[in-house]
């Protein structure tokens, strides 16, 4: 098909996890005819194993439709498939940068969420076309009305203009496409002028290098040109190019307003970063597109091999993730009691656990992870700013002049049943109240700044717990502010134990000692001498525990006799005791480590 324009149009599709959005990809690639009957799959574009057992999308995908109208006119479709989870919003903010317009999906049972909300107002604010459209309307517990004055109340679209749709059925399908095409705007740009193209994904091929995904604003690119990254200033030669469909398509050239692909033998994954802007080398564009920048890492924890004979191949492993998942940092550290290891950097919890489960599954390691932790600004008193993202480094507390730590703004869209709890809860994880919102009669939006490490163990599990499942949970990084907190160390037999120690506020620190040091006695393993398990601020021990000593009767061989030939036993044990405790080491199981993960169960 000739190029034309005028007949482009670029979207994606954005909801909350499980509202659908992946089953009405499906449809509409099996509406425009893009996939034979064969090829046919559920979540067709979610790739990964993961991805599928979980309903969730991890990496965005972008797919090239055709679509014909009555009219007998052929558009291009480019759909950009986003991630939903909050822990992915960069790669979601990148695709919709990258778009003209959005499919916003809100599930007709549950209605709109915290997700939702938040790529809205991402969408809102790249000053996108919105088509809003309520999905699974063919389940018996659906109440579009209700949802469609929802969404009239929150974005102003009149309730009766919303589209309904089973994405699962194919019902009302058809009349989205007719949407798309006549209310997404044509992409604007220049043919003509000098190259800008913004790379909204990367993904990393072992025999090809970083194979970039981009959107070209201004200008066109020719195979075989010489190209240039402008954040990192790496020139390579665009060895191919092309389209996406399901598999890569070569073509000669893209133009103002496509959607491609561009392959350079890039080695490096980072010289390629998602955001940055490709130019040509002997013509470059004055500006790169606006909005770039480096993802940070928010939850740091200590990866270890169960077996030190594993560390390099957990160091290659690290490095393959690496090249798929440009957000992933890592870093050597050595723990006294875990070995060798990794300081690992997440964009969130849920980030954690697919690299952990990737770590087991895509390479079969056994890993031990240490508590999440979050960065912390450390001033000392000489004035020195230090960043801290692992409790060992935390400086003596005599040297320490305040302590910073990351604040997040949370907003909790609940039934208002629940209302209650979900303030307590938020109360005892030291938030400060905001606002908050009735989205309609039954729902409503709680707003409250958290501090970042309040919600990185299991803030999320208590959340569901207290609201039946049915409240939904959703973030941004706001500072860093001023905190009473205090690094707790714990000490088996008077030393301390680097990976079980632990920042926390000097309110919550005793009972956290005593709950640390009571599932600590659960969890080692009686010994032959007895154990001490203390807790501790600095030099101060706050609580303490003790695994009692294995007995042997050594008076069991006396029947009757002097009483002092028993004592005589006694005090020999004891001394021998003394000595075996100078010299002998506890074994800590697993289940230690992981502790203060469980610590209210």
């Amino acid at each position: 098909m000739a190029y034309d324009q005028s007949r482009i149009r670029n979207f994606c599709i954005i909801a909350h996890i499980d509202h659908g959005k992946s089953t009405l990809a499906d449809r509409l690639l099996e509406y425009t005819g893009t996939l034979s009957e064969r090829q046919l799959q559920e979540q067709v574009l979610d790739t990964m194993d993961l991805e599928r057992e979980r309903g969730i999308t991890i990496k965005s995908h972008a797919i090239r439709m055709q679509y014909r109208p009555e009219a007998g006119i052929t558009y291009i479709l480019n759909l950009i498939d986003t991630p939903g989870h909050i822990d992915f919003t960069y790669e979601v903010s990148r695709a919709l940068k990258a778009c003209e317009g959005a499919v916003l999906v809100i599930d007709a049972a549950q209605g709109i969420e915290a997700q939702t909300i938040s790529n809205l107002f991402l969408a809102l604010e790249s000053d996108m076309e919105i088509i809003p459209v309520i999905n699974k309307v063919d389940l018996p517990s659906a109440h579009p009305d209700q949802v469609a004055q929802s969404i009239e109340n929150l974005i102003g679209e009149p309730a009766e203009d919303i589209l309904r749709i089973s994405a699962k059925t194919g019902e009302g399908v058809h009349e989205l496409l007719e949407a798309i095409v006549a209310r997404i705007p044509a992409p604007s740009g220049d043919p003509s002028g000098e190259l800008q193209a913004l790379i909204f994904d990367s993904v990393f091929n072992t025999y090809r290098g970083s194979i970039v995904y981009a959107r070209v604003f201004n200008g066109s690119l020719k195979k075989g040109q010489r190209i240039l990254f402008m954040s990192s200033g790496k020139e390579y030669d665009a060895e191919e190019i092309g389209i996406l469909r399901l598999d890569m398509e070569p073509v000669q050239e893209l133009k103002a307003g496509e959607v491609g692909y561009v392959i350079g033998s890039v080695k490096n994954v980072k010289d390629a970063r998602v955001g940055d802007t490709i130019t040509l080398a002997r013509s470059p564009a004055a500006n790169p597109i606006t909005g770039f920048q480096k993802v940070k890492p928010m939850v740091f924890s200590g990866v270890y091999p169960t077996d030190p004979d594993d560390f390099e191949n957990l160091r290659s492993s690290l490095d393959k993730l690496q090249l798929n998942d440009a957000s992933l940092t890592f870093e050597p550290e050595t723990s006294m009691a875990l070995g060798f290891g990794f300081r690992v950097g997440f964009l969130g919890l849920l980030h954690m656990e697919i690299i952990q489960e990737r770590l087991d599954r895509e390479f079969g390691l056994d890993i031990i992870t240490t508590v999440p932790n979050v960065k912390y600004r450390v001033e000392q008193k000489d004035k020195q700013e230090i960043l801290v993202d692992n409790p060992s480094k935390m400086p003596p507390i005599g040297l320490i002049s305040e302590i910073r730590e990351p604040y997040v703004k949370a907003e909790i869209i609940t039934p208002t049943e629940y209302i209650g709890g979900l303030m307590q809860l938020c109360q005892e994880r030291r938030g400060i109240y905001i606002n908050q919102q009735y989205l309609d009669s039954q729902r409503v939006n709680l707003e409250y700044h958290l501090p970042l490490a309040e919600i990185v163990f299991d803030f999320y599990d208590k959340l569901k717990s207290i609201s039946r499942g049915y409240a939904s949970f959703d973030y941004d990084y706001l500072d860093y502010r001023v905190g009473q907190l205090v690094k707790l160390d714990v000490m088996i037999n008077g030393d301390p134990v680097d990976a079980l120690s632990t920042i926390v506020h000097r309110d919550k620190a005793f009972e956290m000692g005593k709950k640390l040091t009571r599932k600590l006695k659960q969890l080692i393993p009686r010994q032959l001498f007895e154990v001490a398990l203390q807790a501790a601020i600095g030099t101060r021990v706050i609580a303490r525990s003790t695994v009692k000593a294995v007995r042997k009767d050594v008076t069991a061989k006396c029947y009757g006799g002097d009483i002092s030939r028993k004592r005589k036993l006694l005090e020999k044990q004891k001394k021998g005791k003394k000595r075996m405790k100078r010299v002998g080491s506890v074994e800590l199981p697993q289940e230690a480590f992981l502790a203060i993960l469980s610590i209210d169960t």
